[in-house]
């Protein structure tokens, strides 16, 4: 929904995909409604550096002078893996995937500036499932301790949070402007119920929609807001977030922006450790 609002917009919009012919796909589809749409698809898998190095090279190559980032791939509740450079499967795609390939296009974001990043984060980054939102630097990657998903699932969501945060205070000045997103309880293939489509609609999705469930073109509004509105430009760092069934009662209606009930999400030694571990992380495959 993000790609289709923006190429109505007339702007160039880079898919970033798995599958590429997938990507063709669906970018044949928006030609279809919108046959103005420029769109350009490339392969990228957030799950092996190599792969990220790959496309920043192409992308910077094609396109040295970017207006916008949009960190949106993600895994959840994934059973205990491994990224093809030995990481957690979810810290690994949901953060150190979306870290480098910020890294490596803040060139071209500097020459296209004024320019955004958005990191897509959740409301999980608070608790998840019960299990409080922290960076583990002891064991990032569980490879001493017993795996919990949620528990790395919030880990990777609040990283999104604390990468924007401290993107943010490195690149002041620079017309780079970086913000992080709840965009709600969407209908995604993040959900999976084993039902036919025709029972989910029926039973299951008017269930979940009265839940708080959201569909992909309302999702997409905080994108879009953190992307495009003019006064995030002053708001650079800033979380936010559709309405969300926060811990904290007081930050349930959501907020454009909200301050993150998590106040690990305001420790800025925490920001930084962070981005020097991830660094490190990274450089070292």
């Amino acid at each position: 929904m993000t790609t289709q609002q923006l190429a109505k917009q007339g702007v160039t919009v880079v898919m970033s995909v798995r599958r590429v012919e997938e990507g063709k796909r669906v970018a044949a589809e928006i030609r279809q409604a919108l046959p103005s749409a420029k769109l350009a698809v490339y392969r990228l898998a957030l799950d092996d550096l190599a792969s990220v190095r790959a496309f920043a090279v192409e992308v910077n190559r094609e396109h040295p002078k970017l207006q916008g980032l949009v960190n949106n791939a993600g895994v959840m509740k994934t059973p205990f893996g491994r990224t093809k450079d030995g990481f957690e499967t979810q810290f690994g795609v949901n953060h150190l995937g979306h870290f480098l390939l910020t890294e490596l296009l803040l060139n071209a974001l500097k020459a296209g500036a004024p320019s955004r990043v958005v990191n897509l984060s959740s409301y999980f980054h608070e608790f998840a499932m019960g299990r409080k939102g922290e960076i583990h630097f002891e064991d990032l990657n569980y490879e001493r301790r017993p795996f919990d998903t949620w528990e790395a699932y919030a880990q990777s969501k609040l990283a999104n949070l604390l990468h924007a945060r401290e993107l943010s205070r490195r690149l002041a000045g620079s017309g780079v402007v970086a913000a992080s997103v709840n965009p709600g309880f969407v209908r995604t293939n993040l959900l999976k119920v084993p039902l036919p489509m025709w029972l989910q609609r029926l039973l299951v999705i008017p269930v979940l929609r009265l839940a708080g469930m959201i569909e992909p073109w309302e999702g997409a509004q905080t994108t879009l807001h953190a992307l495009l509105a003019p006064e995030v430009e002053g708001q650079s760092g800033a979380y936010y977030s559709q309405i969300a069934g926060y811990q904290d009662k007081a930050s349930r209606k959501g907020g454009w922006p909200l301050r993150s009930p998590n106040p690990v999400a305001h420790d800025d030694d925490v920001a930084r450790r962070l981005w020097d571990v991830s660094e490190a992380l990274v450089q070292a495959k």
